[in-house]
């Protein structure tokens, strides 16, 4: 019988045993899984922060107050895990000698959260600089609505007719220009509705000829890395050829089954208007041709973006402008460009709700296509754009203490 509870007392040491090592080897994966969860909730925090701060300049832009943005440039967030375990005899009296485990721990979370403001020149710079044509194709390579687009970034359309110019702000103020400017934005809507927009570079060769006893040897060699060399023995003349990538340009038509000479044309043209300046060219005999177009679309600031949307809530609202007779029906065609909703209580249903002065700012909420989402998720994609890279502290990102 005593042997019977020596062995009974060994294999009650040796559960115990088992269950500490198990506690032990609890803390490593406890670690990963704060990781985890800290990471992720860091992330979302962020991410908030920037679409509440877009919000809130858009209330400040309405409110006809400066413009300010803070940004996050580092967190370093220490997490500390720290367990204890141990053993009691459990309370059987004199019948028996069974042990009762004993554990417990804490986690610990210390972060350093590194915030800057975002000022100086160059962030200024960036935020009244003109978007340039390569950020907008790279917006419409990924997807995005043209007609979404073209309404936040463009500021102006210029149209050239029969030998005249025709300036059409997107100000709603300028009532007949604004018109025409969403009147053409819709109809280029409808071309990318029928995947018949083309959002190309101007590929063209340009073409010099020199002197065949200029060049020698070894010049004519270092000068085919980059160029194509032809070489006519008749009038010792070297032809020397090279690709060259030209301005972006809307169409509705494939640019390179235009002749050399005129793709060449198009791109003095281009080069002939501002940096900020997208060339749109519609022809007859193609997708959406019934309404030829020739011009420009003028790209404007992120500060002026900004101001846009919020003189759009009060002083100079945006109206309901039906397309052309001649367009065909478009897909999206709302009256606001992004609808704020203002109210003198926290609005319900939203995704989120900033408060600037006496008024509640939101995101207008809608059914059906999301078009006030997307064009502040496009509006997000736009400052992340504009804004400068934040100075950063030499700390880790996350540091985890066992």
């Amino acid at each position: 019988m005593r042997q019977y509870s020596q062995q009974a007392l060994t294999l009650n040491r040796l559960r115990m045993l088992a269950v500490l090592a198990g506690l032990m080897g609890l803390q490593g994966c406890v670690s990963p899984v704060a990781l985890d969860r800290a990471v992720m909730a860091y992330d979302q925090v962020t991410t908030e922060l920037l679409s509440k701060q877009l919000l809130l300049n858009i209330a400040r832009a309405h409110q006809h107050q400066p413009l300010h943005f803070t940004g996050v440039s580092n967190i370093a967030a220490t997490f500390n895990f720290q367990f204890n375990a141990g053993a009691t005899p459990a309370m059987t009296g004199e019948s028996g000698s069974l042990l009762t485990p004993v554990f417990g721990g804490t986690v610990s979370e210390n972060p350093t959260i590194s915030i800057v403001p975002m000022e100086g020149e160059e962030f200024t710079r960036r935020m009244l600089t003109p978007f340039q044509e390569s950020k907008l194709t790279m917006l419409l390579r990924q997807g995005a609505d043209l007609d979404l687009i073209l309404r936040l970034l463009a500021g102006e359309l210029r149209i050239e007719s029969a030998g005249q110019n025709t300036i059409a702000n997107n100000k709603p103020a300028d009532k007949s220009g604004y018109r025409l400017f969403r009147q053409t934005v819709a109809h280029l809507s409808s071309i990318q509705d029928r995947h018949a927009l083309y959002v190309e570079p101007l590929l063209f060769d340009r073409s010099w000829q020199l002197p065949g006893e200029s060049l020698s040897p070894d010049q004519l060699a270092n000068l085919q890395k980059e160029f194509k060399v032809d070489y006519n023995p008749t009038n010792r003349q070297v032809t020397l050829t090279k690709r060259v990538v030209g301005h972006i340009i809307l169409t509705n038509y494939d640019p390179q089954m235009l002749s050399n000479e005129e793709r060449i044309r198009l791109n003095e043209e281009a080069d002939n208007g501002a940096s900020n300046d997208v060339m749109v060219d519609i022809r007859p005999g193609y997708p959406g041709g019934e309404l030829p177009i020739h011009g420009v679309f003028r790209l404007r600031s992120f500060h002026s973006v900004l101001n846009f949307i919020g003189r759009d809530i009060d002083d100079e609202p945006e109206f309901d402008v039906k397309p052309y007779p001649q367009t065909p029906p478009v897909s999206e065609n709302p009256v606001h460009t992004l609808a704020v909703l203002v109210s003198e209580d926290e609005p319900d249903d939203v995704d989120f709700s900033v408060k600037y002065g006496d008024a509640y700012y939101a995101i207008q909420p809608e059914s059906g296509y999301q078009w006030n989402r997307e064009g502040f998720r496009l509006l997000s994609q736009i400052f992340q754009m504009t804004m400068t890279e934040l100075a950063q502290q030499g700390a880790p990102g996350i540091t985890i203490s066992k």
